[in-house]
């Protein structure tokens, strides 16, 4: 074999080499960008169809996972989902997620609305802890319509006078346990739970709990045959 076909060889083979190479690499990354199925949220039915919710953001660093993995389950529900905030324009969340906010806090009228949801995060006793998002919550509650809060939101809920005598869960650290005193200093039996039901009211202690949370809001809000 003479010299230039040797070195034609081992061109090739080193060719043959890199193409395979790279098949298995795009093949690992592949897999390294697919979500497990069981790790998957899977989408209720298509049961809410006629159903309003509105969900409450703080305009600024609000907590993405809270705002974004309810609403996609509620919307893959068939409900309509609206976002309020403390301004109009572009709520930016804490994690860089971007929600166009559809109307104010102040001009909830919770008659247009089955469910009205409260988003946690580092933004959210800044933005939404005042009168205005307490007239919301009492309207909310007065009209018999779910009232959904999670993360340190159901604060919100407690100093607005709805929790007492009801079963709530909220966001705490070790460090730091004033969202459960406020909410028993409010008569609140705070339980600890990651998602708690109570009636029509759905309180969750934190983006974690953001899958279980959006499935419990569908499930109230779900007709009883």
């Amino acid at each position: 074999m003479s010299l230039s076909s040797a070195k034609n060889l081992i061109f090739i083979g080193i060719i043959v080499i890199l193409i395979v190479g790279g098949v298995l690499i795009y093949q690992n990354l592949k897999k390294e960008k697919t979500i497990p199925q069981k790790e998957k949220i899977i989408m209720p039915e298509k049961t809410l169809g006629n159903k309003k919710v509105v969900m409450i953001v703080a305009f600024r660093d609000f907590r993405d996972e809270e705002y974004f993995i309810p609403k996609e389950i509620l919307l893959a529900a068939g409900a309509e989902v609206k976002t309020a905030s403390n301004q109009k324009g572009k709520a930016i969340g804490a994690g860089g997620g971007e929600a166009e906010v559809d109307l104010l806090v102040s001009n909830i009228n919770p008659e247009e609305f089955d469910a009205v949801v409260f988003v946690g995060g580092p933004g959210c006793l800044e933005n939404l802890d005042n009168d205005v998002s307490y007239k919301v919550i009492k309207d909310t509650v007065s009209q018999n319509k779910v009232l959904g809060a999670i993360c340190i939101s159901p604060v919100i809920l407690a100093k607005a006078g709805v929790l007492e005598g009801k079963e709530a869960t909220v966001w705490s650290s070790p460090m730091y346990k004033s969202p459960i005193n406020i909410l028993e200093e409010n008569g609140a039996n705070y339980t600890g739970e990651s998602v708690e039901v109570d009636g029509k009211i759905v309180t969750a202690n934190g983006p974690a709990a953001a899958k279980e949370f959006g499935e419990k809001l569908v499930e109230v809000l779900t007709p009883t045959p």
